[in-house]
């Protein structure tokens, strides 16, 4: 009996995520925009799950920060702050930073993860690929820099910062259209690091990080 239940819990489990991956999929796409109300009924009937299932895999997205709960109006998609991206990029600062720091004692496997994520995006850039496309991959090169910290609880919190940026990029592609091209800016800090100048690698991704912030906050209007 015990394992039937189990069976039950784990089969609704991934019913709950397929939900929370295609809600996310269809906000950092743009198709869901900040504020768009998400009406458990209408999702569950667009879904194909039932209002439980909605319910939970909301909730998720309300932890994550990519929807917001409100009493007496539901939930809806979140919108972007100054003082909430602000924050998300200054949490990425000390992330990132730090796994730049641990390159010289770093495994071999975890560098060439970094070295592997930068190849990605460049291929996605010089292929033309989509705005999502090259925002995913750009934000995973982010992610293996604090790979190298050897840390699988700060790579998970760069990976729910990353669900923040993401959502707000996605307005960005509402308003401009277009992405931009970083791959010299990180195959520069990458050489840096290979040539084992981690401060001036250290110096050149704040930089880098803070130039972005600007650029989101210009982009959404939010300055």
């Amino acid at each position: 009996m015990g394992e039937q239940f189990g069976t039950l819990r784990l089969e609704h489990s991934s019913t709950v995520d397929r939900a929370v991956q295609e809600l996310r999929r269809a906000m950092f796409e743009g198709e869901l925009g900040s504020g768009t109300p998400l009406r458990e009924v209408a999702l569950a009937d667009s879904l194909g799950v039932s209002r439980p299932t909605v319910r939970e895999a909301l909730s998720v997205l309300v932890a994550e920060k990519l929807a917001v709960r409100e009493p007496n109006r539901g939930v809806a998609v979140a919108s972007p702050s100054p003082d909430s991206i602000r924050d998300v990029c200054r949490a990425r600062a000390v992330l990132e930073g730090a796994g730049v720091r641990r390159w010289p004692v770093a495994s071999e496997e975890l560098q060439a993860q970094v070295r592997a994520g930068l190849a990605d995006y460049t291929a996605a850039v010089r292929a033309g690929g989509t705005y999502q496309e090259l925002n995913e991959r750009h934000l995973a090169f982010h992610v293996s820099l604090v790979g190298l910290t050897g840390s699988a609880r700060l790579v998970h919190m760069a990976e729910a910062l990353v669900f923040e940026l993401r959502l707000a990029l996605a307005q960005v592609d509402r308003i401009r259209r277009n992405a931009h091209d970083e791959v010299d800016s990180h195959t520069r800090l990458l050489q840096l690091l290979e040539g084992g100048d981690v401060d001036a690698a250290s110096a050149y991704l704040g930089q880098h990080l803070a130039a972005a912030e600007k650029s989101l906050l210009d982009a959404l209007d939010l300055l």
